[in-house]
């Protein structure tokens, strides 16, 4: 693995005398950035001797409570594990009132250990390196839906979509609405100024299918995993600058029952190491290789699906009619499916992968997403005929639509083990098993509701 070059730390910090404070983030099994505030004067020794973490930091749960079972806690004696900065990641936080850097790490190596199984960009690059070492360069995009939310709840206590400029709550969908676009203007011109000064390549901005719910672009990357560093530091980004402007940026998979879900959509197709699309053709159905892809894609479905959807709130985004795919189906320029084949130029040719919440950890979807490619190819998997037309009432297989089904399913799967590694599902498992075990044990709201009296 990569780490970057101490003259990065040295040419930020002569460009940036003003800045005082680094923020220093690594990504958990959740897709939670954790880490430390350091002094600037702390920044060199970090590229030059990397950073002790301690190993407990890889075994949170998402309400950041250590997982004993993750084998991370006490049986290492919470040990300090290095972690080293990502290339390119040094980078400005607009957003901050006091100026502040951001720099990404991850676990080294070996230095690293015993968390180093447990970093989930790691799973990321051997799935990449695995594709590569059979001729295949995966070319990805990140595609994130969210709800731009007031940090004040309704009289109800529930969240809210943010005020528009002109005062008003937006009640109705009003999807791809430019007017929506409008209102949110002082949002957006800081988040556009946020991304240019990260070199995050953000592009299109969209009104998506309910009220305060957007969605940015992200251009595609020959090199994956940038791409999805790159996905992951815009969420940041979008948290960051939501904050400053007093809202909440949500990306939840269901925050609402009666409103579309948020989706992570992740684009990808295979090119030579001279770039050429390989699913490149002018059959909008693509090559064989793009239909081996979705064939193993489908067939991995049910073992990663704990991957793609990995809370309670997750399958709750599974409803018909609600854009959410519901089936393991795929189409040519159809939303209605899991596995969309945009249309466009030849060239452009690719999979839109639509099975993942907002709420999932791009660094092991995308891991997951390739290593079923993988076996699609290598096995020349059939994924049978394309969809036409509504996905939602052609459902041959549909999928499972719970979390403890999901989860047994990645537990078992052998293949799971193979291409996402053992050392890893150990601790993500047993990590996702113990916020299972809470929220199934928390009694809230909705209990009182159903059961206090008529039970």
């Amino acid at each position: 693995m990569q780490f970057a070059n101490p003259q990065e730390a040295r040419d930020f910090l002569e460009r940036h005398p003003e800045v005082r404070s680094i923020e220093l983030m690594l990504i958990d099994a959740n897709g939670i950035p954790r880490g430390k505030l350091l002094h600037r004067d702390e920044l060199l020794a970090i590229y030059e001797h990397g950073r002790p973490l301690p190993s407990s930091i890889l075994s949170l749960t998402i309400q950041g409570e250590d997982v004993e079972e993750s084998g991370l806690v006490w049986e290492v004696a919470d040990a300090d594990c290095w972690t080293y900065p990502i290339p390119g990641s040094l980078c400005l936080q607009p957003w901050r009132a006091v100026p502040t850097g951001q720099l990404q790490v991850s676990m080294h190596p070996t230095e690293g250990l015993p968390a180093t199984p447990g970093d989930p960009r790691h799973v990321l690059v051997r799935a990449i390196e695995a594709l590569k070492a059979d001729g295949y360069h995966p070319v990805m995009a990140v595609e994130l839906e969210f709800y731009l939310l007031d940090k004040t709840r309704d009289a109800c206590g529930r969240p809210q979509p943010a005020l528009q400029m002109n005062g008003v709550r937006p009640q109705a969908p009003q999807v791809y609405g430019v007017y929506e676009l409008e209102q949110l203007q002082p949002f957006l011109d800081d988040l556009y100024a946020a991304c240019e000064a990260q070199g995050l390549p953000v592009r299109t901005a969209i009104s998506e299918y309910a009220p305060g719910q957007l969605e940015l672009t992200l251009e595609h990357r020959f090199d994956a995993l940038q791409a999805v560093d790159e996905g992951v530091r815009y969420k940041r980004l979008v948290k960051g600058v939501a904050n400053k402007h007093g809202l909440q940026a949500c990306f939840m998979a269901k925050p609402f029952g009666d409103q579309a879900g948020s989706g992570l959509h992740m684009h990808v197709s295979l090119a030579d190491a001279d770039g050429n699309n390989l699913m490149a053709s002018e059959d909008p159905q693509g090559t064989p290789l793009l239909k081996y892809a979705i064939g193993g894609m489908m067939a991995t479905l049910d073992d990663a699906l704990a991957i793609f959807c990995p809370n309670a709130n997750s399958f709750r985004r599974f409803q018909a009619n609600s854009y959410a795919p519901l089936a393991k189906s795929w189409g040519v320029n159809n939303r209605t499916v899991s596995f969309r084949v945009p249309g466009g130029p030849a060239k452009s040719r690719h999979v839109e992968h639509r099975i993942c919440g907002a709420d999932a950890n791009p660094y092991l979807a995308a891991a997951a997403i390739l290593a079923g490619i993988h076996k699609g190819i290598r096995e020349r998997i059939d994924p049978c005929q394309a969809i036409i037309g509504n996905g939602y009432q052609q459902a041959r297989e549909t999928l499972p639509t719970d979390w403890l089904t999901a989860l047994r399913a990645l537990e078992n799967s052998a293949w799971a083990k193979q291409t996402l590694g053992e050392e890893f599902l150990k601790v993500f498992l047993a990590i996702k098993w113990a916020e299972y075990r809470q929220f199934m044990g928390e009694v809230g709201e909705q209990d009182w509701r159903w059961y206090l009296s008529h039970a």
